[in-house]
């Protein structure tokens, strides 16, 4: 995507409309300016900037206006820099690429000694945004609630939107379960079977099992827990997600299995009794402050010998701990109270809130990649349907740009995913 944003099409998004001016921001651009130059010249990049070409080679970048790139880039940090590509301030012939040198390089992108001005210079998350029971419905509303037509027009027909899992080699080190990159061009829609068959598989989902699901999605993993025999329990905050999820749970005739709830996770019943809990990419919504919450809420819905199957995109402890307070370009945008934990994170917060134990882990995070190049490449795709669905090319703009970031995570390795089961004293 090459193509520069008009005027007309970031009007009615304030913030990019806004050029940030004055002497606080000449003042953080001229230091963006010369961080950006020092930090490019030994990257395995090609950045074009007034005549001049930085890097030592590699996926080519384009600063158009330089003025408002180093503007947004000063003031905004790396809010600014995705808000200088959403009004073509800079661009790039390949996105992905680009932003995957730069992810495999972030921690090392600021000198060190600057690192300790990370709470100056980097906004912390708004309070109307904290994952709080008050807030969370707006949060998840942000974005699962913008249209179920957007979402079926990326996602394979089994609307599962959560890395896959391809066929691809899987490697035993230190007790963890490592999956190889799998090839490019492999089947969607029965790698994202695979990835929810494995994951009913590892938590022992059968006949007459209790199964509460923590965050619906569209209904497939409730469906195909169901086929099984299991009774279901499926709460989401996204009303747009449970309405859908309805239609296809009744569509595949197991309404008298599936409950489908619009209840936030804390909300439960305290005497609620699950054999099974599932959650795929939920957590990530949580919030830093409400893990321990969260963890000690499945243990307490967990029946005595359950297990709890978690699918969790995850980030490494160092990189969480030093970014926990931190406000994004991703939180700004596309996922509002949003934090990423780590392995770690998870088996600290268990032990010390929990009776449950992670028990087995599969990392599978190349997957993700391929996952997201799909994804991107069906957005690309469906470009004239989505206008006439009434997003405009800055909407598309920001999804292109938040498809390829997050590919560039988990090429550069920066993120992972994993699927975790958890079990308590009796199951082990």
């Amino acid at each position: 995507m090459t193509t520069l944003v008009g005027r007309q099409a970031i009007d009615h998004w304030p913030d990019l409309a806004r050029i940030p001016t004055g002497l606080r921001t000449d003042v953080s651009a001229y230091v963006a300016r010369r961080l950006f130059e020092a930090g490019v010249r030994r990257l395995p990049v090609t950045v074009r900037l007034e005549g001049r070409t930085l890097g030592t080679g590699g996926p080519e970048m384009t600063i158009h206006r330089p003025d408002e790139f180093f503007a947004r880039l000063g003031r905004g940090v790396l809010i600014g820099f995705g808000e200088a590509y959403l009004t073509g301030a800079w661009d790039t012939p390949d996105l992905g690429a680009f932003l995957t040198v730069l992810a495999a390089d972030l921690p090392r992108l600021v000198p060190g000694h600057l690192q300790r001005l990370r709470g100056v210079a980097v906004p912390r998350p708004p309070r109307r945004e904290r994952s709080t029971r008050v807030n969370s419905r707006h949060n998840i509303s942000h974005h699962y609630d913008l249209s179920n037509d957007l979402f079926e027009l990326f996602l394979d027909e089994t609307l599962s939107y959560s890395a896959a899992l391809f066929e691809s080699d899987e490697l035993r080190l230190d007790g963890c379960s490592r999956m190889t990159a799998p090839a490019p061009g492999g089947d969607l829609a029965l790698a994202q079977g695979r990835k929810l068959e494995r994951l009913l598989d590892r938590t022992g989902v059968g006949p007459g099992a209790r199964v509460l699901e923590i965050g619906t999605g569209w209904g497939e993993l409730a469906i195909r827990a169901a086929r099984r025999g299991a009774a279901v329990h499926s709460i989401t905050l996204s009303s747009e997600q449970r309405d859908l999820a309805e239609r296809r749970v009744a569509g595949a005739g197991l309404a008298d299995r599936v409950t489908v709830q619009l209840l936030d996770y804390r909300a439960l019943p305290e005497d609620a009794s699950y054999d099974v809990v599932l959650s795929v990419e939920m957590i990530e919504a949580v919030g830093y402050e409400f893990w321990a919450d969260y963890f000690a809420i499945l243990d307490r819905v967990t029946a005595p010998g359950g297990r709890v199957g978690l699918q969790a995109i995850t980030m490494p402890h160092d990189r969480m701990l030093a970014t926990r307070r931190s406000y994004t370009w991703i939180n700004k945008y596309i996922f509002p109270g949003g934090f990423l934990p780590s392995v770690d994170a998870i088996e600290q917060l268990t032990s010390r809130h929990t009776s449950l134990r992670v028990s087995d882990r599969m990392s599978f995070g190349a997957h993700y990649v391929e996952t997201l190049r799909q994804w991107d490449e069906r957005f690309q795709e469906a470009h004239e349907r989505l206008l006439a669905l009434g997003f405009d090319e800055t909407f598309l703009r920001m999804w292109h740009f938040y498809l390829e970031y997050s590919r560039a995570g988990f090429a550069s390795g920066y993120l992972d995913v994993n699927q975790i089961l958890l079990t308590g004293q009796e199951a082990r």
